[in-house]
């Protein structure tokens, strides 16, 4: 048995009061053998009193590691800040100056420092309601945000040949099990008894035998385990990766192919894997080409087929005709990467064949598995999974445009509009291991709703990049170059399965992400990557009467990209309560806006995007109306929301304005259906960034409270409110929208500024299509640099950054981010509010 030990971090949680019941595994004062255990009721020690409902109990435990859960939570005077009322109509400047953080569960903090980080998962709801009647009374949605695969500096990964599981339910052991004696656990979820193995009675940390809870599994909710052979249908599959090419007229002409083909080339040795990596490349136009890469061959060899033949020669060839060995072959697919970008220069050819392409490539791919990764720029045109473009390349979302696209929805059913899932059938991908990732790079209509459908159901990714052209559009170029790095480059996981567990009484009944449900708790997830984020709906399906706590695991199983098969788990521990009052206390403002805005995407596909739009605003109407009528005690005017609540007006406004379901505005049909894509596919941190702009003033920034990082100083400006109220023509602001960045000068800012962090000798002189800050040798360009450098290495994708003055056609954008104020089809935060108040006061 080995075990590396790389504790991972856990937010701060505050010393609550002391609380009178115990819950976990805890009772580290105790010898090797329990020999001095005292009996109950003797001076120092108390016994345990979580009652589970089979009436079984605990055994005693001191008092040092008991963790105790306070049942009576209306006296803690955090609480009572987290309900005091609070009237938006009067109380404007309610957004925090720095980042919101998630709410800290009401545990003590013994057991708080144990629960998962929130950045990994996340509930909506803190205090779990103990019936569902009384989560129907609260008006607000349960569900979880997992972050299941995210990059960690620290992980505790465990290597041994039992790995302890719960025998009725499967439940991986963790902190908030209980420990009924030496040789038994309690399951937390299903409440099973449980042996204790032999194997698992010696601590690998502190090399002591007889220390079962001192363990790492039962010390750690975020935990990796080295699974054994039985958590293997096949031996681990090799990495392999398939390149798919549009090489037709019009791709070529964007010039993509060559910054594609550089970037790969660059990072071919930082590709995951072992001496066992594969790849391999299909190109296509209105035919596909193959590139045979066998050993003894001087150069790559292509092949060209139609669209009819492509099966035929597949069926003919070995996969390994076409995809081999990296580590063996480097030069001959070096090669070949050099000489792409030219091979189609001179090429006229304007359709696209990217239904066979696909099949093609799933073909290859389907012995072993792995990821393909397709580029292309135009709607496709030939052969199976040609598409017909069912919208005007530049029609917008206007009234007119809402109509015809709900005629279209009533008579075109889902199956037909989602052409691609049943051509390539996204199911056998799925069945096979086979994920495939879209890079969509057009300046034209490409049907993103029904290229994005195979990625989505093979647990691919999409990335949009709007009108690429490497002239026209150069700061693409950079962005695309950047993104493909990542991906290229960042952990990847084969062949996994993730299930979601959750205490007796609770249930799960919706998925949000992209992967394939195989059963009810059950995702099917071919490539799982650091980047992704998945949401889960939930309800009470029988009372959790005398449970005190709850508790959720996820746990992931994968190949590694060396081959080996690991399992990631994480464990959350909630506590129960009976208040409609406590259920808002611990409300997740930011939770509920996440799962609101995935329920939002499905909902805009299965019925309008008006009933959207409805459904979130009514879920703020309903969720304020039942605080008023059944939690305050003394009605007073205005628009009355707990504290806990006090943001979530202002974040479903965010949610009407952003590109997935805003109306009114200039959006084209493939951005607004890639914007959907990101909602249902990011870690709600970027959600909330690309739903709710950060907005900075950088023209006077300080050393005043900065972070030092690797010798760097950062400095942390306040976040200000999105309106242009808070602007000022002396200043400098920079916006963070998370994808892109917008550096605002107003028009009479300082010299000062212009000058030591623009380069530039005056206002006038700014350049109207300045994307990048020179890095000069003064302080305010080394903090502006410094600054903006910090929060881009924060996410895995790359913000363009836009420098805006008044006269800029980029400004509108800018305006558009400004969420309290009013545009022209959509109400201010202050109009938004007297709307919400007259539905409530109804």
């Amino acid at each position: 048995m080995s075990f590396l030990l790389l504790a991972t971090p856990h937010p701060s949680a505050p010393a609550n009061l002391k609380m009178n019941r115990n819950v976990g595994y805890s009772y580290p004062a105790l010898p090797p053998g329990y020999q001095n255990t005292s009996p109950p009721g003797a001076p120092g020690v108390q016994a345990s009193a979580l009652q589970y409902p089979d009436g079984s109990k605990h055994f005693h435990q001191p008092p040092l590691g008991t963790n105790h859960l306070n049942a009576s939570m209306g006296s803690l005077s955090l609480q009572q800040e987290g309900l005091r009322p609070v009237n938006l109509l009067q109380e404007r400047n309610i957004l925090p100056t720095t980042l919101l953080q998630a709410p800290v569960p009401n545990l003590h903090e013994d057991i708080q420092k144990l629960n998962c980080n929130p950045e990994l998962f996340r509930c909506t709801l803190t205090n779990i309601p103990q019936t569902q009647a009384l989560l129907n009374k609260a008006k607000l949605p349960l569900g979880l945000l997992l972050h299941p695969f995210k990059d960690l500096s620290q992980l505790p990964v465990v290597t041994s040949s039992t790995i302890v599981r719960c025998r009725s339910c499967r439940t991986y052991i963790n902190p908030f099990v209980s420990f009924l004696d030496q040789r038994r656990w309690k399951c937390n979820l299903c409440y099973r008894v449980n042996d204790v193995p032999e194997e698992f009675m010696y601590n690998p940390v502190t090399r002591v035998y007889g220390e079962p809870h001192k363990r790492p599994e039962v010390q750690n909710a975020t935990i990796e385990f080295m699974a054994p052979s039985e958590y293997m249908l096949r031996p681990p599959q090799p990495p392999v990766y398939l390149f798919v090419f549009d090489v037709s007229h019009n791709a070529i002409e964007t010039g993509y192919l060559n910054t594609v083909c550089k970037t790969l080339l660059d990072n071919l040795d930082l590709l995951p894997g072992n001496t066992r990596t594969k790849i391999g490349f299909i190109t296509f136009d209105s035919t596909i080409h193959f590139y045979s890469l066998q050993e003894g061959l001087s150069q790559p060899q292509m092949l060209i087929v139609s669209d009819i033949e492509v099966i035929n020669l597949i069926k003919k060839k070995t996969p390994e005709t076409f995809v081999l060995i990296l580590f063996s072959n480097l030069q001959l697919i070096q090669d070949l990467l050099k000489s792409l970008p030219q091979m189609f220069t001179k090429s006229l050819e304007t359709q696209s064949a990217l239904g066979p392409a696909l099949q093609a490539a799933f073909k290859l791919m389907s012995p072993t598995g792995g990821r393909i990764s397709v580029f292309q720029t135009q709607l496709p045109s030939v052969g199976m999974g040609a598409l017909k473009s069912r919208e005007e390349p530049n029609q917008r979302a206007t009234a007119k445009v809402r109509k015809a696209e709900k005629v279209k929805r009533t008579g075109m059913s889902l199956k037909i509009r989602f052409i691609y899932l049943l051509l390539i059938s996204s199911l056998d991908c799925s069945g096979q291991q086979v994920a495939v990732d879209l890079f969509l790079l057009s300046g034209q209509y490409s049907d993103l709703a029904s290229l994005g459908c195979i990625s989505r159901y093979s647990a691919g990714s999409v990335y949009y990049y709007q009108s690429y052209h490497h002239k026209h559009n150069p700061v693409q170029v950079e962005k695309l170059q950047k993104e493909l790095k990542r991906y290229l480059t960042r952990k990847i996981g084969f062949e996994a399965v993730m299930r979601i567990r959750c205490t007796k009484g609770l249930s799960i009944h919706t998925f949000h992400g992209n992967f394939f449900v195989r059963s009810t708790d059950l995702l099917s997830l071919p490539n799982v990557n650091p980047d992704a984020g998945y949401a889960v709906q939930m309800s009470v399906e029988e009372s959790l009467t005398d449970m005190q706590v709850v508790s959720f695991q996820s746990a992931l199983l994968y190949t590694s990209s060396k081959g080996e098969r690991r399992i990631r788990v994480h464990t959350m521990c909630l506590p129960v309560v009976t208040a409609l009052s406590d259920v808002y206390l611990g409300a997740d403002v930011q939770a509920i806006t996440g799962l609101l805005a995935n329920m939002a995407v499905d909902r805009s596909v299965s019925a309008t995007l008006s009933d959207a739009r409805d459904a979130l605003v009514n879920a703020v109407i309903d969720s304020l109306s039942a605080y008023r009528s059944s939690v305050l005690s003394i009605q007073q005017p205005g628009l009355m929301a707990p504290s806990s609540l006090r943001l979530f007006p202002l974040y479903v406004l965010a949610l009407l304005k952003q590109k997935a379901f805003q109306t009114g505005m200039n959006a084209r049909l493939d951005e607004r259906i890639f914007s959907m894509c990101q909602v249902k596919n990011q870690p709600l941190v970027y959600l909330m960034l690309m739903t709710h702009p950060s907005l900075y003033r950088v023209d006077n920034l300080t050393d005043e409270g900065a972070l030092n990082i690797n010798d760097r100083t950062i400095p942390q400006p306040p976040i200000l409110q999105l309106s242009v109220e808070k602007l000022s023509r002396e200043g400098a602001y920079l916006m963070d929208a998370g994808s892109v960045m917008f550096l605002w000068i107003g028009k009479s800012c300082g010299q000062s500024f212009i000058s030591q962090v623009l380069g530039v000798p005056n206002y006038g002189s700014i350049p109207q299509n300045m994307t990048h800050l020179p890095e000069l040798e003064t302080a305010e360009s080394i903090r502006t640099v410094a600054f903006i450098s910090w929060l881009r290495e924060q996410r895995p994708f790359f913000p363009i950054l836009y420098v805006i003055k008044d006269d800029s056609p980029l400004k509108s954008s800018f305006l558009q981010n400004m969420i309290e104020d009013r545009t022209e089809s959509a109400l201010s935060y202050y109009e938004f509010l007297l709307h919400i108040q007259q539905q409530v006061n109804k």
